[in-house]
């Protein structure tokens, strides 16, 4: 009888197998195995037969090769930007420090190529891309920029962007006329352009300004006159209470005068306290500055001294005969002669003239100011008598020395023969000689006693030194005798007509004594 029974499990022998491996597959779990057969893995099961492989869609095949190219990119633009910023910032090609100008106008790639040409950047394409990257493509200033060498890329981008340009400077000096302000800025050759039209008198503000190369010269007055009113604006809210001033352009005229007649900070104040004063009385403020404005307008300078005539003439500008301030201003006044006349000192002066140390002697009365005139009129009489003095003594040097004085020894172009001294034929020639040209037409002249500006010619040695034997000629009659030289070698030809011309020459007679 078999063990499986009568084909209990299935309907025929073939069934009945296949649960018998089945069974025979459970117990294998359950069977007894040697240690070697416990030590091998079990075996995988076999794939099932008949089964096809499933083919994936066009659709996730474009999507995976579109993300396998996305991270491709980005990987590339990684290093990319990792190759650009070890560009941006490392040195520079630049070997020394150079100057750099952006005109007004010029665009990103203008600038970035001419920094490749002039061999500061190595790169344009990447200081171009840098700009872009951190938005700055059109902030780039103006101006000149100086470079320091090896500069890099990141530093003169930051440089151009911020704006930090060369700075040149003009100073406008206070007490200048418009006039003489537009004259000093057309003088500077690191301004360009015309200015429209000479700005009224007192509308600019004296400083020191700074500007970039090429700025235009109406540019800049511009800003001088914006200072000045912002100036006065901020100035006029605190002024002193009761000045004789109604309005900021009567102080700027004000103003003007008391720069006119000092220049030293610790009188501007109390100059300012007089002109007040005369303003409060009614009295003509009486200044000079304003005369002279009214004769020479924006020249500024008159030259001279005013004369009495001119005090007496009628022009708008002559406090001497008009009371009250001028019509405008007579120059441009600075920051401090603006503040003393909106807060002047508290004086009882009514009157100033010149101490001669620069300074000015103030009086509350007219006795004491007529003092103060009687000691600056002695001081300009003495003055006056030294400068004549000295005058008269270099006009004197300058007539002796057009009369020609005797030359000292040794002076260049010069040859000191000595006065009364006959030269006589066949006398030894001790002196040197002079060149074939007579004295009427020699260059240069006979000055008491002296040959000047002759071509004097020494005799070479070697050659002979005595005159050749003439006919005797008379001696002058208060002159001795000269006794015969000793017979020399016959001279070459050279010399005998040098000597010869030099003996033919008259002796210049000695001028009269002084």
């Amino acid at each position: 009888m078999s063990n499986h029974g009568d084909y209990l499990y299935g309907n025929g022998p073939k069934d009945g197998l296949n649960a018998m491996a089945a069974n025979d597959d459970l117990n294998d779990g359950f069977r007894a195995r040697s240690p070697a057969e416990a030590l091998e893995p079990a075996r995988a099961p076999e794939p099932p037969s008949g089964r096809k492989r499933r083919r994936t869609h066009p659709f996730l095949m474009l999507i995976n090769g579109a993300m396998t190219l996305a991270v491709v990119a980005f990987l590339g633009f990684l290093g990319l930007v990792y190759y650009g910023k070890k560009q941006f910032d490392a040195p520079g090609p630049l070997t020394h420090s150079t100057v750099f100008v952006i005109p007004k106008g010029e665009g990103l790639r203008a600038i970035a190529e001419r920094l490749e040409r002039e061999s500061i950047i190595s790169d344009r394409v990447t200081f171009v891309g840098s700009a872009y990257y951190f938005s700055v493509q059109g902030d780039l200033k103006a101006g000149e920029y100086e470079i320091r060498k090896h500069a890099s890329m990141r530093d003169v981008l930051d440089k151009l962007v911020e704006g930090r340009a060369v700075l040149h400077k003009v100073s406008i000096p206070e007490g200048l006329t418009s006039e003489q302000v537009v004259a000093r800025l057309n003088g500077h050759e690191m301004l360009k352009g015309e200015i429209r039209a000479i700005p009224a008198e007192g509308s600019l503000l004296p400083d020191t300004y700074k500007f970039s190369r090429h700025m235009t010269r109406q540019d800049l007055i511009d800003r001088m006159q914006a200072e000045q009113q912002k100036f006065v604006t901020r100035l006029w809210k605190s002024r002193k209470a009761g000045l004789p001033i109604s309005t900021p352009q009567e102080a700027i005229i004000l103003a003007s005068i008391v720069e006119k007649e000092t220049g030293r900070a610790d009188e501007r104040a109390r100059i300012a306290g007089v002109f007040v004063n005369r303003l409060n009385k009614g009295m003509p403020l009486q200044s000079d500055p304003t005369v002279i404005y009214g004769l020479v307008g924006g020249k500024g300078k008159l030259g001279r001294g005013i004369l009495r005539s001119e005090l007496q003439r009628e022009t708008p500008y002559n406090t001497y005969k008009v009371r009250g301030l001028t019509p405008t201003p007579i120059a441009n006044p600075g920051r401090a002669a603006i503040e003393a006349v909106l807060n002047p000192a508290e004086t009882t002066d009514l009157f100033f003239v010149a101490d001669g140390t620069g300074g000015h002697a103030f009086a509350p009365t007219l006795a004491k100011h007529n003092q103060n005139v009687a000691v600056w009129r002695r001081i300009e009489r003495e003055r006056r008598q030294k400068a004549e003095a000295e005058a008269k003594a270099k006009a004197l040097a300058a007539a002796n020395a057009a009369a020609g004085e005797q030359a000292p020894a040794g002076t260049p172009g010069a040859v000191q023969v000595p006065a009364g001294t006959p030269q006589q034929p066949g006398q030894a020639a001790t002196n040197p000689t002079v060149s074939g040209l007579a004295a009427e037409s020699a260059p240069g002249g006979v000055d008491n006693s002296v040959l000047e500006g002759l071509n004097i010619r020494l005799p070479q040695p070697g050659d002979p030194a005595a005159v050749p034997t003439a006919p005797p000629a008379a001696a002058p009659p208060a002159a001795a005798p000269v006794a015969s030289a000793p017979a020399a070698p016959a001279p070459s030809t050279a010399a005998a007509a040098n000597v010869g011309t030099a003996a033919s020459i008259p002796l210049p007679k000695r001028k009269p004594g002084r």
